[in-house]
């Protein structure tokens, strides 16, 4: 969702096999132009309403309608990775037609290229608890490993080639680490696992500002603890928003009756990171 963003902000899913974006179709029987008509008449009922009630969302309703009508032109195009050479399909490992993460990045390459201001990829599975050989470091890890190195790298690849890079900041990372040791729940059993931990972990960031070539921060020799040069996720999520114009102590919405920032009442802008 859109968390404290006003849902005028909510991000559109996209699919990698099938309809690209579902229930953007014209309706059987409907052109273009009576599609248009609609939703003309539609706007226009929903500003009286604005008009009388005020209610935000009911502007977030038309500008969703206009998002999906314009959409309904464009879309098809920019997701038919079908459209690429076959060079491109073998550097990322792309197979158009199939649901995977490299189809996924080419995508994100595509819809960058088109001017798509922010696009998330989510890549599932990585939950290695070691109850089963798949869900272990040894095969589920490498598994993962080949499934998601080659077309990261020709994502990168790829967007500094076509001058897009030094405009695009690419991050990556999951919600938590794992627990230097295994899990518990492994013991006596050749599967390895490693629990939830949320006290240090690593991501990594490339392109639109960001230094280099670098490492930043440091745990222990265990990897229990940070020692040096900690970042917190508010300052994380500073950084960016500096990266992007934002300044996030002055930054605000309302949001249950309050304003409130998107680092909630920490954070700081890491300026080692930045180039």
């Amino acid at each position: 969702g859109s968390g404290f963003l006003p849902s005028v902000y909510q991000g559109v899913q996209c699919r990698s096999k099938g309809d690209p974006v579902l229930y953007a179709s014209d309706p059987e029987g409907m052109d273009r132009e009576l599609r248009r008509r609609s939703l003309d008449a539609l706007r226009s009922l929903n500003e009286l309403q604005s008009a009388e009630l005020g209610h935000p969302e009911t502007l977030t309703r038309i500008a969703q309608y206009e998002l999906a009508f314009r959409m309904q032109a464009a879309v098809p195009e920019v997701m038919d990775i079908t459209r690429e050479t076959a060079e491109t399909h073998a550097m990322y490992g792309a197979k158009p037609g199939e649901a995977s993460f490299a189809n996924n990045c080419l995508l994100a390459r595509r819809l960058v290229e088109q001017g798509v201001r922010y696009v998330q990829l989510f890549d599932w599975g990585w939950d290695f608890h070691g109850t089963g050989p798949s869900e272990g470091l040894r095969e589920g890890l490498t598994n993962k490993w080949a499934a998601t190195d080659r077309p990261i790298a020709a994502l990168i690849k790829d967007l500094k080639q076509r001058g897009l890079l030094d405009d695009t900041l690419i991050i990556c990372g999951g919600e938590f680490g794992r627990t230097p040791f295994r899990e518990g729940r492994t013991a006596g059993s050749n599967v390895l696992g490693r629990d939830h931990y949320p006290d240090c972990f690593t991501m990594w960031a490339a392109g639109g500002g960001m230094k280099r070539g670098f490492n930043y921060g440091q745990t222990d020799e265990l990897g229990f603890g940070v020692v040096e040069n900690q970042v917190h996720v508010h300052d994380l999520q500073a950084t960016i928003m500096h990266l992007l114009g934002f300044n996030h102590e002055r930054l605000t919405y309302r949001f249950q009756g309050r304003d409130y920032r998107l680092t909630d009442v920490h954070g700081r802008v890491v300026h080692d990171l930045l180039a």
